[in-house]
């Protein structure tokens, strides 16, 4: 799929990789990724939806850190928590929220094949292992869009690989390897007060 990659992504995760300050990035990375995708969703469901988002979205942090861990990079791990909930998305019949076509999941599903396996992920269960205990708040679904799916935000025919846009407006394939240094400060939800003045490793 596509998705854009910038300095702001490489700190977020640095700090979500930093114990001391990572409570922090995962708060700030849920509050955004929910208030954009209310904005992307139906004016008349998008409240009753946020308490499932917040939850949705904080389990994909442990995705995240986990894809790292295996050896994805910072733009292969990104996409999979993307893919995560879009498959959620899906099953929901939120349409008009996803990313990429409805007739491309099969496609995302399998380029990730290997890792949603190993955790248990299909597109009928988006988090497999990562839904918490107890599980995620639930939320209204609205099947009937299924039928006739729009996806106003979707964009189509990167299903192959995942498509990073650059700062400089750029298209690379794969996405770009991290810079040497990282400034945590500035990642999503976290600030210089955070982390003082040491410097980044």
């Amino acid at each position: 799929m596509k998705i854009s990659q910038n300095a702001r992504h490489f700190a977020s995760r640095k700090a979500l990789e930093t114990p001391v300050v990572r409570s922090l990035a995962v708060a700030g990375l849920v509050r955004l990724h929910t208030r954009v995708f209310t904005k992307k969703a139906d004016p008349a469901h998008a409240e009753e939806r946020k308490d499932h988002l917040d939850g949705l979205f904080e389990a994909t942090m442990d995705t995240y850190l986990e894809a790292l861990r295996a050896g994805y990079s910072e733009a292969e791990a990104r996409e999979i928590t993307h893919v995560q909930a879009n498959f959620d998305f899906y099953n929901h019949g939120w349409t008009e929220m996803m990313e990429f076509p409805g007739d491309e999941l099969e496609e995302h599903y399998d380029r990730h094949a290997e890792f949603f396996s190993t955790w248990g992920i299909t597109i009928a269960d988006p988090l497999g292992e990562f839904e918490p205990e107890g599980g995620i708040p639930e939320a209204p679904s609205t099947p009937e869009k299924l039928d006739d799916p729009e996806h106003p935000h979707a964009e189509g025919g990167f299903a192959d690989d995942v498509y990073v846009e650059t700062e400089d407006g750029d298209l690379v394939v794969g996405g770009q390897e991290g810079p040497a240094e990282v400034d945590v400060s500035r990642a999503v939800g976290v600030d210089g007060d955070d982390v003082g003045d040491r410097p980044s490793k």
